[in-house]
């Protein structure tokens, strides 16, 4: 599926689904780099569900005296385990799905080693989600901040948990079951990893059907 567009987006930890459709709908994809970092967005956080709902996992930063950080430049904070608490979340909220056993070899190692920088963890985590949805990684870095083309869609803020004032009106979360739609019924757009270990190698379908042309 192609919408003949090219798409900037934001750098995001574990990306959401909404990131994703997107992310195959288009021919050329950038990640910014080099704009300032945003609190309480993707950026450096995700959202999986658990067994008493929603659950954000926010990876902690390093942060400057009251400066602003380039994306690029911002590093990760190991003061926390945060780590283990992300992958113990995680294995308590999806160790019942269809697909973890599956994939929890390929996703384990990024709670075990160290990485010094936030964009370079996200990109590492965005190569090994294509890897394991079969998909071309076909995205690159911006090589500075500006002012975005007629033939790109500039979704670095509309993509995100804070901002209902963007909305994407051709994406339309396609409906999978998860562990706990019981419970909960279907929460759209959380983490890759949601749907992932819920859907396995149908979470391409679920992407594609997720964006209307």
């Amino acid at each position: 599926m192609n919408q003949g567009n090219n798409i900037l987006l934001s750098t995001a930890y574990f990306a959401p689904i909404h990131f994703y459709s997107r992310y195959i709908a288009h021919q050329k994809i950038y990640i910014e780099q080099f704009e300032h970092f945003n609190k309480q967005t993707f950026r450096n956080r995700c959202i999986i569900l658990g067994g008493n709902g929603t659950i954000p996992l926010v990876v902690p930063v390093v942060k400057g005296r009251g400066k602003k950080i380039l994306i690029k430049d911002l590093k990760i904070s190991y003061e926390m385990d945060w780590q283990r608490n992300h992958w113990r979340t995680i294995f308590s909220a999806y160790n019942s799905s269809p697909y973890f056993e599956y994939y929890k070899d390929d996703i384990y190692p990024f709670f075990e080693k160290k990485t010094n920088y936030l964009l370079d963890l996200n990109q590492a985590i965005h190569v090994n989600i294509c890897d394991l949805l079969e998909i071309e990684n076909q995205s690159q870095l911006t090589k500075d901040f500006e002012t975005v083309s007629e033939n790109t869609l500039n979704f670095r803020d509309t993509i995100s948990p804070k901002n209902k004032a963007q909305p994407d009106k051709h994406f339309q979360p396609k409906e999978y079951t998860q562990v706990f739609s019981e419970k909960f019924g279907f929460m759209p757009n959380l983490s890759i990893l949601d749907l992932l270990f819920n859907e396995g190698p149908n979470s391409l379908t679920i992407m594609e059907n997720s964006i209307k042309k």
